[in-house]
């Protein structure tokens, strides 16, 4: 083979070709069926497993032509059979170099083309958050006394579910979901949102249709098992069953949307409002203690104050109230 341009190797042993292809970046091996110690199929084997770009050629004997079928089945690239002469070795080299050559030529056209597509998708996805986060904007411009109230109640959530150890692409998703949960309000009617006074009872249930009116602008586009939908659906729902819209209660409401549910509350109390002054700082927590276990979820009330104490969420504690101005942000 030397001959024909290939620069060879020879092995005394299936050992010493394993340990020859450790040594050199070798792109074909010819190897015997029958062999001292492990023999062909074994070694064939090996290769598979340490050396899979490697291209194997078996050597049988007539009688072993069925062995010979079952490597190919178990990735030999072509078997030889004895007594051969050298133009036919030589030219089953060749066939089993190109092939080789194609596959690897192959797998590179599929790695660059999956490449490809995920950053088609990655494009696609964020087309897809601008597109969704400028709806957001959209109802900040309708209701100017929730300016920054979502992106506050998304970064508490992300504090929150960090406290509780959840995995980084959930949090990303209740990220969204605290960015989007209100979107439901651009169904509600400016005089409403904006009543300087207290609500009537038919205007509060009129403003309690924006959890299911933003499910339903966010459902097409989220897909039904979407985090970020639960987030929007059912971020009013309470712990012991008398919240909207579906009157779920305990664990039956998406954790996600229990973990929205306090950071919303938090901030909607600290607020300023139309109808009301906010809470202070201290009598917000208290008033978040009190509904444990009756309104929202103990677990989540104690992670948020644990992030609280911790310095995870950094509040400016000075301001008695929150306004589109106010300073949160979360610890590095």
């Amino acid at each position: 083979m030397q001959g024909a341009g290939y620069k060879c190797f020879e092995a005394g042993s299936a050992q010493d070709a394993l340990s020859l292809l450790d040594r050199e970046p070798l792109e074909l091996v010819l190897s015997d069926m029958r062999m001292p110690g492990m023999d062909g199929a074994s070694l064939l084997r090996r290769i598979r497993e340490l050396h899979p770009d490697v291209a194997v050629v078996m050597v049988t004997a007539v009688a072993e032509v069925e062995v010979a079928v079952s490597c190919l089945a178990a990735g030999a690239m072509d078997y030889i059979t004895k007594p051969f002469v050298f133009e036919e070795v030589k030219a089953r080299v060749t066939q089993a170099l190109e092939k080789r050559r194609l596959l690897l030529e192959n797998r590179g056209y599929q790695e660059r083309l999956e490449e490809r597509v995920k950053a088609q998708a990655q494009r696609l996805e964020d087309l897809f958050l601008a597109s969704v986060q400028s709806l957001a904007e959209a109802l900040e411009l309708k209701d100017p006394y929730t300016r920054g109230h979502s992106i506050r109640v998304s970064r508490y959530a992300v504090a929150i579910s960090r406290m509780l150890g959840i995995d980084q692409a959930t949090i990303r998703n209740i990220e969204l979901g605290g960015q989007l949960h209100d979107i439901g309000k651009i169904g509600v009617r400016e005089d409403v949102l904006n009543k300087p006074g207290p609500l009537t009872k038919d205007e509060y249930e009129h403003i309690m249709t924006h959890p299911v009116l933003g499910w339903r602008i966010l459902r097409p586009l989220l897909g039904d098992n979407s985090v970020a939908l639960n987030i929007v659906r059912s971020h009013h729902e309470r712990m012991d069953g008398k919240g909207v819209p579906d009157g779920f209660g305990g664990n039956d409401i998406a954790r996600e949307a229990r973990i929205i549910a306090v950071a919303d509350a938090f901030d909607a109390m600290m607020s300023r409002r139309p109808y009301r002054k906010g809470l202070s700082y201290a009598d917000t927590l208290d008033e978040l203690k009190r509904m444990s276990g009756t309104q929202f979820d103990g677990q989540v009330v104690e992670a948020f104050l644990e992030a609280v104490s911790t310095g995870a969420i950094v509040l400016d504690q000075r301001e008695s109230v929150l306004d589109a101005s106010h300073p949160v942000r979360l610890a590095k």
